[in-house]
């Protein structure tokens, strides 16, 4: 069962979406209620939705992290959902959450003559061997983490802006998109997953599986074999939200290595592509080295569509 526009619910204002305001959750949950849907457990197919980190800080214009694009594919996201809640079994919501002392905040690392590195600097395993910037936490950790990152994983590290800090408001999901997930979990009667990550200090974490470097004395420091296995339950899962370049990449690419052996589990795999954007920054374009990663997924068996197609 999907919804046109026309059954998007009373309360739901697409002009709010990327605002911030209280949700109003006792009207979300009184209109789902009264869309008197079957509840999701009868569901065949079961499909999820898998929303990565879908919150202010990357989604407003304000935010602290803002994601240019990523209010439109809000707007889309949610009225996806309202359109075809009665198809959506579940829905998984990730929470990138993080504390100011964090190997990628600048309160980590200083140069010797004191000062911390501005946001959007990459630090090289080169600059660190050339002193350029120091580590105050972890040293020895630190430094092999930089050399891990380049070598595993052909990339730099980056500092990034504060931002999804724990008890913020930037770390709270939209407030549109939170009515929406409360419409679907009273119509469907559905509670949704709350995924938390990001919160390892000595790695980044981009990825809702799994950490960039893992980390063995930190339960959540390896692959999330737990998620997998649920997710593998579903015999679709959607998969979208911020941002495309980074966290829904990341995602996608332990997905990707996790079923490598099984293309027919990848072939359940559906990223909406108008429903994620890339990271900005200066100098750099995140952007195309996302989109020639995703061509090499499509090229392995990744299906990509997006919100105006039909489900399946």
């Amino acid at each position: 069962m999907s919804y046109g526009n026309s059954a998007l619910p009373a309360y739901y204002n697409p002009r709010r979406v990327g605002v911030l305001f209280p949700p109003q959750v006792q009207a979300a949950v009184e209109a789902g209620a009264a869309a008197r849907l079957p509840p999701a457990n009868a569901d065949d197919p079961k499909i999820a939705l898998v929303l990565v980190d879908m919150q202010i800080d990357f989604v407003h214009r304000d935010g602290a992290l803002s994601v240019p694009g990523a209010v439109a594919d809000c707007r889309r996201i949610v009225e996806w959902i309202y359109r075809h809640v009665g198809r959506i079994s579940k829905i998984f919501l990730s929470l990138d959450s993080h504390f100011p002392l964090q190997i990628f905040f600048s309160t980590w690392w200083r140069a010797p003559a004191g000062e911390h590195p501005p946001a959007n600097t990459t630090i090289s395993a080169a600059d660190l061997e050339a002193g350029k910037w120091q580590p105050l936490y972890k040293a020895e950790w630190s430094r092999a983490y930089v050399a891990a990152l380049e070598k595993e994983h052909k990339k730099q590290l980056m500092i990034w802006p504060f931002h999804t800090l724990v008890g913020t408001v930037g770390h709270n999901l939209s407030p549109s998109l939170y009515e929406a997930v409360c419409y679907h979990s009273a119509a469907r009667q559905s509670q949704p997953a709350k995924l938390t990550k990001g919160s390892i200090p000595q790695t980044e974490h981009y990825s809702i599986l799994e950490p960039e470097i893992k980390v063995a004395d930190h339960p959540g420091g390896g692959l999330n074999r737990e998620l997998l296995n649920e997710l593998s339950e579903y015999d679709l899962i959607y998969l979208a939200g911020q941002a495309k370049s980074h966290c829904v990449l990341e995602t996608v690419n332990s997905i990707m290595r996790a079923y490598a052996p099984r293309p027919e589990w990848i072939a359940r795999l559906r990223v909406l592509e108008d429903g994620m954007s890339s990271v900005h920054v200066p100098g750099l374009d995140f952007d195309a080295l996302a989109d020639a990663a995703y061509q090499r997924h499509r090229d392995n068996g990744l299906t990509f569509t997006d919100t105006t197609k039909a489900i399946g």
